[in-house]
C-alpha cells in the first residue's frame, strides 16, 4: 500500500483529530527510537496531516466575519475578517 492509500483516511478528519495525531507523529520522531523506515512512513502522514490542519484553518478563517460599530458604537453589521 503507497503513502497516499494509507492516508485517505485523513480527509475525513476534523481539525482537532488532524493536530491530535500529527502532535502523536511528532512525539514519536522526537523520541528517535522508530526504525528508520517506519520514520519515513510517518513523517509523511505527518505532512499530509499539516496539509489537512492548514486548509481547514484557511476554510475557518474565511467563514470569520467581524462586527462593524456605528459612531455610537451599536453594531451596524458584518464584514469579511481582515486576511493578514
Amino acid at each position: 500500500m503507497n503513502a497516499k492509500n494509507e492516508n485517505n483516511d485523513i480527509v475525513s478528519m476534523n481539525f482537532e483529530q488532524a493536530l491530535k495525531e500529527l502532535e502523536g507523529i511528532v512525539g514519536n520522531l522526537e523520541q528517535g527510537d522508530v526504525p528508520l523506515e517506519e520514520s519515513i512512513r510517518i513523517y509523511e502522514r505527518g505532512e499530509a496531516l499539516k496539509k489537512h490542519c492548514e486548509n481547514l484553518l484557511k476554510g475557518a478563517e474565511s467563514k470569520v466575519e467581524k462586527i462593524r460599530f456605528n459612531r455610537d458604537g451599536a453594531a451596524e453589521g458584518v464584514e469579511p475578517l481582515d486576511s493578514k
